[in-house]
Formats: C-alpha cells, sequence, structure tokens
C-alpha cells in the first residue's frame, strides 16, 4: 500500500463571471482524487435519503447552538433552511489523506481560513475584466443595473485575490484545471503534509 501523507482542505474562490463552476466540474474530470464531505441539514428528509450518508439531519436548535460553539466551517441559510459544513467532517477526511474541495465566496473564504488556517486558497481570476463584462453579459439573465451590481461585486472581490496562495487565470477551462491539478499535486507534497510519514520510516529503522 502506498504511503499516504496528510490530505488538505482547498478553497476555491473567484468573482462571479470568473468561471469558478465550469472549471470545478472540469476538476471532477480529471485523475485528482477529491473527497466529499456530508453536510449538515435543518431541512426535513426525504424519501430514499440516510441520516449520516446524505445530510446529517438536526433541528434548527441544535444547529445553532453548533454555529454557537463554532462548529461549522461555514454555513449559510437557503429556503428557511440551515446548511453547514461541519469542520470535524473536513477534518475526517484530511486526517485520512483526503483532499476537500470548497467552492465558496471570499467573505465565506475568509472566515474558512481563520477557522483552519492552514487551509490553502486558489483564487480564479479573469484574463481581463473586458472578458468579465462579456461573460456576465452573456448569460443574458441580467437586467443592467443588476449587472452593474455584479460588476461592481466582482471588482470588490479581485481587490482581494491578494489573500489567497494562488491565483489561477481561467483564459481556457481546461488549462486552467491542469493548472489547478499542479498546484494541489505539489502542495501534497509539502513537509507539513508528509510529516506524518517521515516520522514513519524513522520509527521503523
Amino acid at each position: 500500500m502506498a504511503l499516504k501523507g496528510k490530505g488538505m482542505l482547498v478553497v476555491l474562490s473567484g468573482p462571479s463571471g470568473s468561471g469558478k463552476d465550469t472549471v470545478l466540474e472540469k476538476l471532477k474530470e480529471t485523475d485528482f482524487s477529491f473527497d466529499k464531505t456530508i453536510s449538515a441539514t435543518t431541512r426535513a428528509m426525504r424519501d430514499g435519503e440516510k441520516d449520516g450518508v446524505d445530510y446529517y439531519f438536526i433541528d434548527e436548535n441544535a444547529f445553532k447552538e453548533r454555529i454557537n460553539n463554532q462548529e461549522f466551517l461555514e454555513y449559510t441559510i437557503y429556503n428557511d433552511n440551515y446548511y453547514g459544513t461541519p469542520k470535524s467532517e473536513v477534518e475526517r477526511h484530511i486526517d485520512k489523506g483526503g483532499c476537500i474541495l470548497l467552492k465558496i465566496e471570499v467573505e465565506g473564504a475568509g472566515n474558512v481560513r481563520k477557522a483552519m488556517p492552514e487551509a490553502l486558497s486558489i483564487f480564479i481570476i479573469p484574463p481581463s475584466m473586458e472578458e468579465l463584462e462579456r461573460r456576465l453579459r452573456g448569460r443574458g439573465t441580467e437586467t443592467e443595473e443588476s449587472f452593474r451590481k455584479r460588476l461592481e461585486a466582482a471588482k470588490e472581490e479581485l481587490s482581494r485575490a491578494n489573500e489567497y496562495d494562488y491565483i489561477v487565470i481561467n483564459d481556457d477551462v481546461n488549462f486552467c484545471a491542469e493548472q489547478i491539478v499542479k498546484i494541489l499535486e505539489s502542495e501534497q507534497l509539502r513537509y507539513c503534509r508528509m510529516e506524518n510519514i517521515v516520522s514513519d520510516i524513522l520509527k521503523n529503522q
């Protein structure tokens, strides 16, 4: 069996129009292995779902208590239900050598890094503002007012790119995904993630 170092949490962000959703789908097609975390939610369990498999189903009071105890890396409210990523769930995968990838907006990414400073952060950017505007307009779902708001929000997010470990330009989605995989493969070999292997080798000499 191949020796396996400590895993990592990867935060993937980018302004609206950077193409991060497309890049994320492309990453899933690569040979790099990503682990899937199980989120917690307050919504009712649906037919066919299983607790601890599809979600951790908990009531709202319990969810809020976990928020107060800082047990979530991040959480959100959608359709009056809470959804969150348990820190313990991420740590479990990392301890066994897995790679967790979270696509999250800039503000949430900052909260994740505070909770887990060792998280690796990657920021996807468009090749130019002109291209960003073209992509946003190309969706055909924006009014002029909402387009302007999205554009200003994107500029604000781009101004915080310095908070990230790596910047990857998404000019070509395939190349962008390849660059991210190279980053992840290199980061796996950092001493902080290989320390346990070195220790095991020394113990067994």
